[in-house]
């Protein structure tokens, strides 16, 4: 599965995420590196980097992604979360 150039908004968040429902992630895609400037809500700009691994996504009833994440603060407490995101078509 290829995420270039899809947006996706947060469906819902661990607690120590600050992402909200009003967050949105705008994804570029280059092999399996995974990268996305995100803003809305509290969040005034936003930057992530990830890996794209062989997982399938799940498609929802109305062909959107729905993608669930497993993420690791780089700063600060360096604590992990759970993100659930669902592409905006």
């Amino acid at each position: 599965m290829n995420y270039h150039n899809r947006i996706f908004k947060v469906f819902n968040n661990s607690d120590n995420g600050d992402t909200s429902s009003e967050t949105t992630f705008h994804y570029k895609q280059e092999g399996n590196i995974l990268t996305s400037i995100y803003s809305g809500g509290s969040i005034v700009s936003g930057h992530l980097i990830g890996l794209v691994d062989s997982s399938t996504p799940e498609i929802l009833p109305d062909g959107r992604i729905r993608l669930h994440e497993e993420w690791r603060w780089t700063n600060g407490d360096l604590s992990v979360g759970k993100s659930t995101i669902e592409e905006i078509v």
